[in-house]
């Protein structure tokens, strides 16, 4: 890889982070720009989907976003969750994160290994009783909600925020050997800013499943991808593969 400039798309982590040590040990030249942002819906424009919260037993949430715009609009509508509310989340880091707002108790908070199929096994049968508040963005994955019918599970979609498209325009691409993807959503805004785009030399990574597949999707090539058992963080996987070139 001679051109050894990388553009990460998530916002500048100011200070010490996990890049550093791939900047200085490979001369890894790394910029930071988030390709969308997200946005809480109004109150208003929640009222207007008429979902009432206090009608479900349960939230599922798929994203840490998902959570914070949840209990902010549970503020601004001034709703109170009641203790009895139980949580499940799509994996386990999604779920500890609700200790930024409630208790964190087993008996009430749930999830899965990262996907919808094993959340999905840890509601099984002993939860399918439960009323199922989904808690989603505008672009939400169609399987979600399928997945909830196809179990035949009361629920409710709630779609909480958007994701909006960072003008990408005013950044320079050709400059960069490699553009590492976190996000379905990241892969979207480069080609809704560049719809004329072309990969050809230029290296891809990927974080996620999703995001892999997103980027397969929309006919480009992913030279590196994590987690894997070797690379859990996207910085690991990046600083093996310099690692790699370095010893050839």
């Amino acid at each position: 890889m001679k051109n050894r400039h990388i553009l990460i798309s998530q916002p500048n982590p100011n200070g010490t982070s996990s890049y550093s040590e791939l900047s200085e040990k490979h001369g890894v030249s790394i910029d930071f720009f988030p390709f969308f942002r997200v946005e809480s819906l109004t109150p208003k424009e929640f009222r207007a989907q008429r979902v009432n919260i206090l009608d479900h037993t349960a939230v599922v949430f798929t994203a840490r976003t998902a959570i914070d715009t949840f209990f902010r609009l549970c503020e601004e509508v001034r709703i109170t969750i009641p203790e009895t509310m139980k949580y499940f989340c799509i994996s386990e880091s999604i779920a500890f994160y609700l200790q930024k707002y409630i208790v964190y108790r087993k008996r009430k908070i749930f999830y899965g290994k990262g996907d919808i199929a094993s959340m999905m096994e840890v509601i099984g049968v002993k939860h399918k009783d439960e009323k199922f508040l989904l808690a989603l963005a505008d672009n939400y994955k169609p399987e979600i909600p399928k997945s909830f019918e196809k179990a035949k599970l009361k629920s409710t979609r709630a779609i909480l925020y958007r994701t909006v498209n960072s003008d990408l325009r005013q950044i320079d691409l050709k400059k960069y050997g490699m553009l590492v993807f976190y996000s379905p959503a990241d892969i979207k805004s480069l080609q809704e800013n560049y719809p004329d785009f072309q990969q050809e030399d230029m290296l891809f990574a990927t974080f996620g499943p999703a995001t892999a597949k997103a980027l397969k999707a929309a006919k480009f090539k992913s030279t590196i991808e994590a987690p894997s058992p070797e690379a859990p963080s996207i910085t690991k996987a990046l600083i093996l593969y310099f690692e790699k070139l370095t010893s050839k």
